[in-house]
């Protein structure tokens, strides 16, 4: 096991306060939006070593089946295929969704053929790879969060008359639901430039004025008036809105159109950067290509439910890359099973870590390990809060 030094992501709609007060550091005043606890490319995490720190790509590129275990580099290559991180959000981030693995592929594929550097602001896939993605509120945790019924929707808008209105209550009257929401969002994110200005303010006006009693009455305003003119302040009322309350979790599979509002929480990915914008953002925006991945079903709200085992919650979603387990918080005693890496993080308290083979490792909060396959099973005991992500399940 190897202690792990993580680096902070101060994105511009982090939180200030919850990620120094989980380090026990002073705030410094600006945002600390998210913790990356990994071995990916953006912020990789530092493994403090027997012969010093060692960035964790380094040390796993090393000896990749003692790392990572034979089966995971028979799965994924040498490398974590996963990323755990604490993300702490002041303000709502872009409206999104990610690619399955096959449009990944392709599109990666396509872009690398037309020659985009991978980091222009206008490549769309930056990898080959699917980013699925669980969310575990710590607290109260407001997102936005896949289809809602059209219905639903076309109710909200009926004491609207602008031209907007009008417009999306036609494409929300199309019988299949799957058409209609799929007109609805196109209509939004192909607005012409001359017109879009004009019809999203008057649209949000006359929506203050009225505030329908529903769900997003107050949200619509306040994301409108961080993105003056973002279709996705409209676009938010197509979608479910959900809180989140600690203990619970979303699993966001591919073609999930979502945004987190507002909440810190403990999330696990796949190790990827394909992320395609719809909104609430100054990024670039793709509509096509946007539009061919979104999923259009009107599904429910892809709440994860925890098994209990070995005194852990655990989260095991459709993802082959993660599972996230819980433990505690009060007195623990839990075990991981020991079938690949791991990564280990303290919320609170004070607890042992104890590998089958090697040395024990005491936690405290905020600090965290990388468990080498080659440990074993791994015993964890004391009184506190833990979270620790693996490797996923093999998948039929």
């Amino acid at each position: 096991m190897h202690r792990l030094t993580n680096q902070v992501r101060p994105y511009a709609w982090g939180a200030r306060t919850a990620i120094p007060r989980l380090l026990g550091l002073e705030p410094d005043g600006t945002p600390q939006a998210e913790l990356w606890l990994g071995a990916h490319h953006g912020a990789p995490s530092t493994a403090r070593c027997e012969r010093g720190p060692l960035p964790l790509p380094e040390l796993i590129t090393a000896e990749p089946h003692r790392v990572l275990g034979a089966e995971v580099v028979d799965r994924f290559g040498a490398r974590l295929p996963f990323l755990l991180k604490i993300l702490a959000a002041d303000e709502p981030l872009s409206l999104q969704v990610h690619p399955d693995a096959a449009r990944a592929r392709s599109g990666f594929a396509a872009e690398e053929e037309r020659g985009i550097p991978v980091d222009a602001p206008h490549r769309n896939y930056r990898d080959p790879h699917h980013k699925p993605e669980l969310l575990l509120a710590l607290e109260p945790f407001e997102a936005l969060c896949g289809f809602r019924e059209p219905a639903a929707a076309h109710r909200d808008l009926l004491d609207l008359s602008c031209e907007l209105a009008d417009l999306l209550r036609e494409d929300l009257s199309r019988e299949d639901d799957r058409a209609a929401l799929r007109a609805a969002l196109t209509r939004l994110l192909t607005l012409d430039a001359a017109d879009r200005g004009r019809l999203i303010g008057g649209f949000v006006d006359e929506w203050e004025r009225v505030r329908p009693r529903c769900a997003h009455a107050g949200i619509i305003g306040d994301l409108a008036a961080r993105y003056p003119g973002d279709p996705g302040a409209v676009a938010s009322l197509l979608l479910n809105r959900v809180t989140l309350w600690p203990g619970q979790a979303l699993f966001l599979p591919a073609g999930n159109l979502h945004a987190y509002l507002q909440g810190t929480a403990v999330e696990v990915m796949a190790g990827s950067d394909n992320v395609l914008r719809a909104g609430l953002t100054r990024k670039h925006v793709d509509p096509a290509e946007l539009l061919d991945v979104v999923d259009f079903s009107v599904l429910p709200i892809p709440y994860s439910l925890p098994t209990v085992q070995d005194g852990r919650r655990q989260f095991s979603p459709a993802a082959p890359e993660f599972a996230l387990h819980e433990i505690g918080p009060g007195r623990v005693t839990a075990h991981l099973p020991g079938e690949g890496p791991a990564v280990v993080l303290a919320l609170n308290g004070r607890v042992e870590l104890i590998p089958e083979i090697g040395r024990r490792i005491e936690l405290l909060r905020g600090q965290s390990v990388f468990v080498q396959a080659d440990s074993g099973p791994l015993k964890i005991e004391g009184r506190g809060h833990v979270v620790a992500a693996t490797v996923g399940a093999l998948l039929g």
